[in-house]
């Protein structure tokens, strides 16, 4: 891409025009361990303690290889369950081994939708440590209450993006897509109007340009893709624009049938995803102001999230690293950082910031305190009156609920706390979460809350 080609597309990505569709040429390790697909192929092997011998696997196919090999001899229901633990025994613990391509994409706020065509969740990880994450999972076997789509006032939610996953999201059962009839099926169900097809989402990559990068698409699929997420047939585009990045040169076919009947696709074979992306981060912080990752502006240190979906409210001497646990276990649970209010300095805040602590209370979500015998001992600490501004809040609060008690001693045992508000012990039901981590009765709750909240923004 010459000079006026990126400030065209730099462009277009800062007016919001434009989608990135990302796929499993993006997430090469770091390491040179190479590309996660190939890793999680390989580790389906070790599952089956198949040597594969002098057979190659093929480049950006091992996974539907390895499939297509194991299903002869296999129940290929079983094999969903087995790519589904490879892939969280490979998934990076922490986010800042995450692939460095899928951080620096992640990173360009001007970019609000998103699609992945891999099952994991990788960019969802990498977009929470900016903003919320509304997750929109296409799959025809979903149960029927998990369907979701983009909500109609989507643009006017700042700080949210919206990530579809095109072929299913990897859990133990056969709901996404793990080879290549799969992935047939999948876009069978996208042209018949089946089950769970997310149509406002479909709506939206029509009437904006997609930036295709390292999806490693088969011939046929390339074509198709192109004419689903286009509302006329690709000969009559005008306002439309595609950029295709692979790192494996597309058929000449390929090539000579879009460059024959759809103009306004790009085809960029001679650079690599993950050099693109670098390339387009790099362009986009310098054009923006940005900074690069890891950093942070004054102005940003100084932002107090509001309308916050969970607040802990915590004593600071005993409880910081079970309260840092719990907001583990939050964001674990697909809760964004700044959906979280969570105070992480050790001291007692001064009065300016202790205003802006209770406006954080009176704006929030849910509200939860964390119990324990260490903070139970102690009367004059500032967590008593974020306690006493959330029982007022929650006198004008009828319908739902606000005060979510979570005890974080190893024993549970409510009545044990002398100085807990009792018309919380009288009300309310006490979650348990033993250091910090919650328990499975508790994860559900909060599980049950994070999904009411999504659906009724959606």
């Amino acid at each position: 891409m010459n000079e006026r080609s990126w400030d065209r597309l730099l462009k277009s990505i800062e007016d919001g025009l434009v989608v990135p569709v990302l796929g499993p040429q993006v997430l090469i390790d770091q390491d040179n361990k190479g590309s996660l697909q190939a890793q999680i192929a390989h580790q389906l092997l070790k599952f089956y303690n198949d040597d594969i011998g002098s057979d190659a696997l093929p480049p950006c196919h091992e996974l539907n290889a390895v499939v297509t090999r194991l299903k002869q001899n296999h129940p290929i229901q079983d094999l969903y369950g087995d790519i589904h633990d490879a892939i969280e025994k490979l998934m990076p613990k922490n986010e800042i081994d995450i692939p460095q391509s899928v951080r620096q994409i992640a990173a360009i706020t001007h970019f609000r939708l998103f699609v992945t065509l891999t099952p994991d969740d990788l960019l969802a990880r990498s977009l929470r440590t900016r903003c919320a994450v509304n997750e929109v999972i296409h799959s025809p076997y979903l149960p029927t209450s998990e369907g979701s789509d983009l909500p109609t006032d989507w643009l006017s939610r700042p700080g949210e993006v919206y990530l579809l996953y095109l072929f299913g999201k990897s859990r133990p059962a056969p709901m996404y897509a793990i080879h290549d009839e799969d992935i047939l099926e999948y876009v069978h169900n996208i042209i018949a109007r089946g089950s769970h097809v997310p149509v406002k989402f479909f709506d939206e990559l029509q009437q904006r340009n997609l930036l295709l990068i390292g999806c490693n698409f088969p011939e046929w699929l390339s074509r198709f893709f192109l004419r689903l997420t286009n509302q006329r047939r690709l000969s009559d585009m005008q306002r439309k624009r595609e950029w295709l990045v692979e790192a494996l040169r597309p058929e000449e076919d390929l090539i000579y049938f879009l460059r024959s009947y759809s103009e306004g696709t790009e085809v960029l074979p001679d650079i690599s995803p993950t050099t693109f992306i670098a390339e387009l981060h790099q362009r986009w912080l310098a054009r923006n102001g940005a900074v690069a990752e890891g950093e942070v502006t004054p102005a940003q240190a100084e932002i107090i999230p509001r309308n916050t979906l969970f607040f802990v409210s915590y004593c600071r001497a005993p409880d910081f690293p079970v309260a840092a646990k719990l907001v583990a276990s939050l964001k674990s649970l697909g809760v964004a950082e700044n959906e979280i209010w969570f105070d992480k300095s050790e001291i007692e805040p001064g009065q300016d910031f202790r205003e802006r602590i209770l406006d954080g209370i009176r704006s929030c979500r849910y509200f939860v305190p964390l119990i324990s015998n260490a903070a139970d001992q102690l009367d004059e600490k500032f967590f008593r009156r974020e306690w006493h501004e959330a029982i007022d809040r929650g006198k004008s609060i009828q319908g739902r609920t606000f005060v979510v008690p979570m005890i974080v001693d190893q024993a549970y045992d409510p009545e044990s706390y002398t100085r807990v508000p009792r018309e919380w012990k009288d009300e309310l039901h006490f979650g348990h979460a033993p250091i910090g981590q919650p328990d499975e009765q508790t994860s559900a709750l909060l599980k049950k809350l994070i999904r009411a909240e999504r659906q009724h923004g959606s």
